[in-house]
């Protein structure tokens, strides 16, 4: 059981780790566009995410595991934050948008991975679920 609940932390920890990542790169690229309208939309998403880490951390102490309250340098280049990083500094608002999205679809397979069948218990197969949902609502 105990190996059981530390590989749910483990995938619940992942995902909260990119989820901060996203929360601070979608509030730098709000501070960082000229457009009234992307500024919205990223500081919404930057408010999703907020949400979403505070779920997860919920739930990860549900199980008694521990959480970071800061991303990591690896999820940050795996999700691409780099990237949007070097691409505000040219202040391009079409390419903040795109690397955006593509964040986005990288969290929609992260998700799909801690979902995978009869590896996490129901709730927090639901909970990443609506996350999912709403990520990928997001994206149409």
């Amino acid at each position: 059981m105990k190996e059981y609940k530390e590989k749910i932390g483990d995938h619940l920890n992942d995902i909260l780790e990119k989820n901060i990542d996203a929360e601070k790169g979608f509030k730098k690229a709000a501070e960082n566009t000229d457009s009234e309208a992307l500024a919205s939309y990223f500081r919404s998403k930057s408010t999703e995410k907020e949400e979403f880490i505070i779920a997860l951390k919920t739930e990860l102490a549900k199980y008694g595991e521990k959480f970071e309250d800061s991303g990591s340098i690896a999820a940050s280049l795996h999700r691409g934050w780099m990237d949007l990083k070097s691409m505000i500094a040219s202040e391009d608002d079409e390419s903040i948008l795109e690397e955006a999205i593509r964040g986005e679809k990288a969290a929609l397979e992260e998700y799909d991975e801690a979902l995978r069948p009869g590896e996490l218990p129901e709730t927090t197969a639901n909970l990443l679920r609506a996350h999912y949902d709403t990520v990928q609502s997001g994206l149409i």
